[in-house]
């Protein structure tokens, strides 16, 4: 949906750029490709900023008026010149200066992000590099700018907003300050956690050596989306409770000890929020099939089990709690999502809500400079495992396949697995159209067909994961970034043998 909107913009006169080692679709609307050996981002991104430093393009009174920590920052991009830079990750100097150039150049200039940018061992210094770009050429805090991540699924933003987080509770406010504490005690009680949690592969890891024993699993399929699915099936196995919640039978569902059926969206009423933090109301046009409930209901459900002195009667009622907890949600209530779509920060309820973020100033006062330097992936192509495998989605399947693969239009675009490889590398290795393959990482191997395509940079293989049949992520090990935890879904060395 993203994309459509990318289009139409380039039909008006926008430019558009993508960096990716594929081709994806968005690339043949574009004007400048640079396809980037996987893990080699912050590299590139070290790159752009280098040359805007040489060549004097930076926005001076910006930096000046709004950001702190510039000299640290541009001390440390000094090395990454477009000589340096295009030896690590494939893309020609004059690219680099290109996009340089046509980046802080422009009038109005929007960085969009996703899975790419996050999955790496560098993932969070991926993201901070990015700020450094925009804060160094004021392109930010104004229309049509800023750091734009796509989230994964439609209500990953809402998620993160209502705590579905190990540090914080809604609306990102800190579990340590005490006037938050208080806050929730007075709707809450006192009987809430109130510690750090921990994040997915953390709770893998307490199940597998017996510090977690119980784990309720609400929409997602780790058995298929998660690294290393060997280990989360020993960590599932290890769990004296193991209970999911989803709309249809899942490959993680086939481990619970029980399964609470969901309603689907079109069965529930309440609000999603999206990308650009605009919440939307959702409107039930169905009774849930069979005994499914909505999510709300089934907890209110559990929680009333538990003998918790908090009751909802509907989703507004829930709603009403949100916009007495979470200051930015304050003036969004269902009254007036009926007359059409709000973003927060909205504060109140005369407040028009906030199209985009950072306008005059930022959260923290100035725009911080961060110095993030370069380090080479450990995961590298070998002798014995000569490819790097990169995973990701197409556009006719979801995630782990739940919804999309039981539509017959969709699954008929695309039945099965595959893996894309480039022309030159197929011949080398004698494998044609109608060839199988076998694809081994030293944590497991599959057995799939294959693409072959120009689409994909010499060297790297594309595996996509929504096939249970051929699950790529028993092929990934748990190298995390340090500071969030995400998987190296990106980098992985591969070998292929011709079956």
């Amino acid at each position: 949906m993203v994309a459509m909107k990318i289009i139409e913009a380039v039909k008006k006169g926008a430019k558009l750029i993508v960096a990716d080692p594929r081709k994806i679709p968005l690339t043949y609307y574009g004007q400048i490709y640079a396809p980037l050996i996987p893990g080699s981002n912050l590299a590139f991104i070290n790159g752009l900023l280098n040359v805007i430093v040489s060549e004097g393009l930076v926005n001076e009174a910006f930096i000046e008026e709004r950001t702190e920590g510039y000299p640290d920052f541009v001390n440390s991009v000094a090395e990454y010149t477009p000589e340096v830079v295009s030896k690590i990750t494939g893309v020609s100097e004059e690219v680099i200066r290109e996009i340089a150039r046509s980046y802080a150049g422009a009038k109005n200039a929007s960085i969009i992000y996703a899975m790419g940018i996050t999955q790496h061992t560098s993932g969070t210094k991926n993201v901070a590099a990015l700020t450094n770009l925009a804060l160094m050429t004021g392109q930010i805090g104004r229309p049509s700018t800023g750091i734009n991540p796509l989230r994964g699924q439609s209500n990953v933003q809402g998620a993160c907003d209502m705590g579905a987080l190990p540090d914080t509770f809604p609306g990102y406010q800190k579990l340590n300050n005490p006037g938050v504490l208080e806050k929730f005690k007075r709707f809450w009680g006192d009987g809430f956690a109130q510690e750090k949690g921990m994040t997915s592969g953390e709770m893998l890891h307490a199940a597998q050596d017996g510090r977690l024993k119980a784990l309720y699993i609400i929409g997602e399929n780790p058995m298929l989306t998660d690294p290393n699915l060997d280990h989360v099936k020993e960590a599932f196995e290890a769990l004296d409770f193991l209970v999911v919640q989803d709309i249809f039978m899942t490959e993680t569902s086939v481990h619970a000890d029980i399964v609470l059926p969901a309603a689907s969206f079109i069965e529930k009423d309440g609000t999603f929020t999206n990308t650009e933090r605009r919440v939307q109301r959702l409107r039930k046009v169905l009774e849930p099939v069979g005994d499914s409930l909505a999510d709300w209901e089934i907890l209110s459900r559990i929680m009333h089990a538990f003998d918790a002195s908090i009751q909802y009667d509907s989703p507004k009622a829930v709603m009403d709690e949100i916009r007495g907890l979470v200051p930015s949600y304050g003036g969004i209530s269902y009254d007036r999502l009926e007359n059409g779509r709000l973003q927060w920060p909205c504060p109140d309820l005369d407040h028009p809500g906030t199209p985009y973020l950072h306008k005059g100033k930022f959260t923290r006062g100035l725009g911080k400079f961060s110095v993030n330097n370069y380090e080479p992936t450990t995961q590298q192509a070998t002798a014995e495992y000569p490819f790097i495998l990169t995973t990701g989605r197409m556009g006719h399947h979801y995630h782990s396949g739940t919804m999309t693969r039981r539509s017959w239009a969709l699954d008929r675009e695309h039945p099965n697995g595959f893996v894309e490889i480039h022309p030159w590398d197929a011949e080398k290795l004698g494998i044609t159209a109608r060839s199988k393959v076998r694809v081994s990482s030293e944590h497991g191997s599959l057995t799939c067909g294959v693409h072959i395509t120009k689409n994909i940079v010499a060297g790297v293989v594309f595996i996509p994961f929504h096939f249970s049949e051929i699950p790529v992520n028993a092929l990934i090990g748990e190298n995390v970034d340090p500071v969030v935890q995400i998987p190296e879904f990106k980098v992985c060395p591969v070998k292929i043998e011709v079956i």
